[in-house]
């Protein structure tokens, strides 16, 4: 396989990301619905709605990043191969950390066979 295959199928796999990120966003921001914010093992923290808008802002940034790398790449030709897989790989990847941070900060730092303040045996 070439590499001007790879970078065509890197190219067109943006898509459905960027398409992911906008619906996480539309459905934080109009929908009102937290159930995918801040996840950790699948579950929302328990007040979602703090962590939303930074959840929000994430993901849209993002989505909106990616939207933008391809209407320069395909609409316009505005970019180099280089530029462009250089901001989509780095938006990939910082989405993909701060996502991360978010949902440990929300989550809090559980320390292993120490129990929170409060909690229950």
């Amino acid at each position: 396989m070439s590499i001007y295959l790879l970078n065509w199928f890197f190219l067109l796999a943006l898509v459905p990301v960027a398409f992911f990120w906008l619906r996480r966003a539309w459905r934080i921001g109009v929908r009102r619905d937290f159930s995918e914010v801040a996840l950790k093992k699948g579950l929302p923290p328990p007040d979602a709605e703090r962590y939303a808008p930074y959840e929000l802002a994430i993901n849209l940034l993002g989505g909106l990043v990616l939207v933008a790398v391809l209407v320069a790449v395909l609409g316009f030709q505005a970019l180099s191969r280089d530029e462009w897989i250089a901001i989509a790989g780095s938006t990939l990847w910082i989405k993909i950390f701060a996502s991360l941070a978010l949902s440990r900060q929300a989550h809090g730092f559980a320390v292993a066979g120490r129990r929170r303040p409060g909690s229950s045996p």
